[in-house]
């Protein structure tokens, strides 16, 4: 597997390639683990055009990503990219606005109305500095689906039909209420935070197969389960953006010492089992630097010996 092979988002005709790039780390936002590490709108230029020259073409964000940075930070960097080089996805079902009256500061709330979405679509539109988008996601829905499903998903149905978007789908962080989704209304993807990873398979059994069966295609988000799965089963490992449980930590050690034994990092066997998937046409995750952009590629290609898989079967994990 090559990072920049091609999949094809449902039978939309868009092609993204295995490795994409997510849009949180970019957004000048610091993680909750290291809170002096943020981003430079510089730095996050460079990253974007050095993830453009590997052949990387697959570019996920939100206006929640940064309250409007990371979005605001993609228009800056594509400004001057031919169109056709990338395919980028967005959300709606969150809308910005000064935290006060005259204040430059601001904050999300959730909307899934219909205006929600229409004013959440138009200014990231104008972030962006685009006229379309490629994808468009209801962005964390879980206590608004029948919101969603009455309100936003028909709005995103004729941005679809207008060819504003090309494919729609849903982003979330469990695959039950997608799952829904896909039962009740012609979705073309969904975005899937870390709920099919090499520490949890939890979407597996029942939304996978179903995805497979409707074309309908999965991108993973979150491949690191917020950060265990790329620093290690260490002191203040983070599962699911909380303090990793017991079980997590005792499951992800016993992952690690077989990576260890085949002499894999950790990070690249995360990557490379969900692209194993035949419903998971690409992984996004998050850089905040030119080098670990590399390093992404890097991992996606990186020989893994059968033997390793074979030996995380036969012990369970």
């Amino acid at each position: 597997m090559k990072a920049t092979d091609k999949v094809e988002i449902g039978t939309t005709g868009l092609q993204v390639t295995r490795l994409g790039l997510g849009g949180v780390a970019l957004s000048g936002a610091p993680p909750a683990t290291d809170p002096g590490q943020n981003t430079s709108e510089m730095e996050a230029t460079h990253l974007i055009h050095r993830s453009l020259d590997l052949g990387v073409n697959y570019f996920d964000t939100a206006p929640m990503y940064g309250v409007g940075q990371s979005e605001r930070r993609y228009g800056d960097a594509l400004r001057d990219v031919e169109r056709e080089r990338y395919v980028l996805s967005t959300k709606v079902g969150r809308v910005l606005d000064p935290v006060e009256p005259g204040s430059m500061e601001m904050a999300w709330s959730f909307d899934f109305s219909r205006q929600g979405a229409i004013r959440s679509f138009e200014t990231s539109l104008e972030r962006l500095g685009l006229d379309d988008v490629d994808i468009l996601y209801i962005h964390d829905p879980d206590d608004h689906y029948q919101q969603a499903l009455t309100q936003t998903f028909p709005f995103l149905m004729e941005l679809r039909a207008q060819g504003r978007v090309k494919a729609i789908g849903a982003g979330m962080n469990q695959w039950e209420m997608e799952l829904q989704f896909a039962k009740e209304g012609l979705f073309d993807c969904f975005l899937l935070a870390g709920r099919y990873t090499l520490l949890d398979q939890t979407a597996l059994p029942e939304f996978l197969p179903y995805c497979v069966e409707r074309n309908i295609s999965v991108v993973a988000g979150g491949p690191y389960n917020s950060g265990i799965l790329a620093v290690g089963p260490r002191q203040g490992a983070t599962f699911n953006y909380r303090a990793a449980p017991p079980e997590m930590m005792d499951k992800a050690q016993a992952i690690n010492a077989v990576c260890e034994r085949h002499q894999v990092p950790l990070r690249a066997a995360a990557l490379q089992f969900i692209l194993a998937h035949p419903a998971l046409a690409s992984v996004i995750p998050g850089a905040r630097s030119v080098s670990e952009v590399e390093e992404n590629v890097q991992l996606i290609e990186y020989p893994i010996p059968v033997a390793l898989w074979a030996d995380l079967k036969q012990e369970k994990l």
